[in-house]
């Protein structure tokens, strides 16, 4: 079988390593507590792992407790005393890449019916409720599906909830309670609560980044003239197409194998010239001028088709940072993410 290596490996193939390393009985006792769709899931990707090298298992397993330790630490004594526990154990790059991924773990374990839902259903129970309780609800659900009904309110209502994410920063169990308690009689799951952080910049921005470019613009405009300071804190949390004059070169080739060449040359259309000329350098000279010569032959482009093929670009470069392919600097600070 062929041998994987760290870099490439998915969080699924992840717990396929730790599920291989417990051994058969202890890995059967981990099974019962999964549901039939997650047994499917790692049980095909154990199917499918192959092998991995020694050093890479350890350095899996070690990830893997540090989580668990995270998860208990944070239960156990609350965000602010897991931090400080971790940082003194691991360090302050380290504990903070833990807490993140322990806090939405937690996270995603209240409103877990409301993530069943689809776009259409959520909107109908939300959009006459209080801009604070959608703005909570809308915390835990993921980025896509908050941006999805941001978009669908009301302009007015629109604005509320967003100011409303990104001022929010802890829920208490019992504030969750009562919200859930409002929406729950028309959505059915276990629920369950849990001190962690809510909604927040980091949250709307990461919202904002999957709304469409129009009602960005629009919600910026307005919410500018409203507090222009929290504006610009949401803004310097995001990545838009804008910001791709930051990334360093290697990132920028990375992305660009990646895009479709029609979205290149739709979303370059509108683009400044700092932009274009950051891009082109980037590229081959066969690929630059194949790009070119299709700008100049197409004409009359809808300004929505250049903001959609703008988007799509910006959340090729997001998947990828996520997935560590490349570096996208945010808020002007020098901390990376890899």
């Amino acid at each position: 079988m062929e041998a994987v290596t760290m870099v490439n490996l998915t969080p699924e193939q992840k717990a396929a390593t730790v599920v291989v390393s417990l051994g058969v009985d202890k890995a059967s006792k981990v099974y019962k507590y999964l549901s039939e769709d997650e047994i499917e899931k790692l049980t095909l990707e154990v199917a499918k792992l192959g092998h991995v090298e020694a050093e890479q298992t350890e350095a899996i397993l070690d990830e893997f407790y540090k989580t668990c330790l995270t998860q208990k630490v944070v239960t156990d004594g609350g965000l602010e005393y897991a931090r400080t526990v971790l940082e003194k154990a691991f360090g302050e790059s380290t504990a903070n890449s833990l807490l993140q991924k322990v806090t939405q773990s937690l996270k995603s374990r209240s409103f877990g019916f409301i993530r069943k839902s689809d776009v259409k259903n959520l909107l109908s129970v939300l959009q006459h409720e209080r801009a604070q309780i959608i703005a909570l609800v809308l915390s835990y659900t993921n980025e896509e599906m908050a941006a999805n009904i941001i978009s669908e309110l009301a302009p007015e209502k629109r604005m509320q909830v967003v100011e409303a994410i990104a001022r929010m920063e802890s829920a208490s169990p019992e504030g969750i309670k009562i919200v859930e308690e409002e929406i729950k009689k028309r959505f059915s799951g276990i629920l369950t609560t849990d001190y962690t952080s809510v909604g927040g910049i980091d949250y709307i921005a990461n919202v904002m980044n999957h709304i469409d470019r129009g009602n960005e613009k629009l919600i910026f405009d307005e919410l500018g003239r409203k507090d222009a300071e929290l504006a610009d804190t949401i803004r310097k949390k995001m990545f838009v197409f804008e910001d791709i004059i930051t990334m360093d070169n290697r990132s920028i080739q990375r992305f660009i194998r990646e895009c479709d060449m029609r979205d290149m040359v739709y979303a370059l259309k509108n683009a400044n010239e700092q932009i274009t000329s950051v891009i082109f350098s980037n590229m081959s000279t066969r690929m630059k001028e194949s790009i070119q010569s299709d700008m100049e032959v197409t004409v009359n482009v809808r300004l929505k088709d250049v903001e959609e093929a703008q988007q799509r670009i910006v959340g090729i470069i997001r998947r990828l940072e996520e997935e560590g392919e490349l570096i996208i600097s945010k808020g002007g600070k020098d901390d990376v993410i890899v």
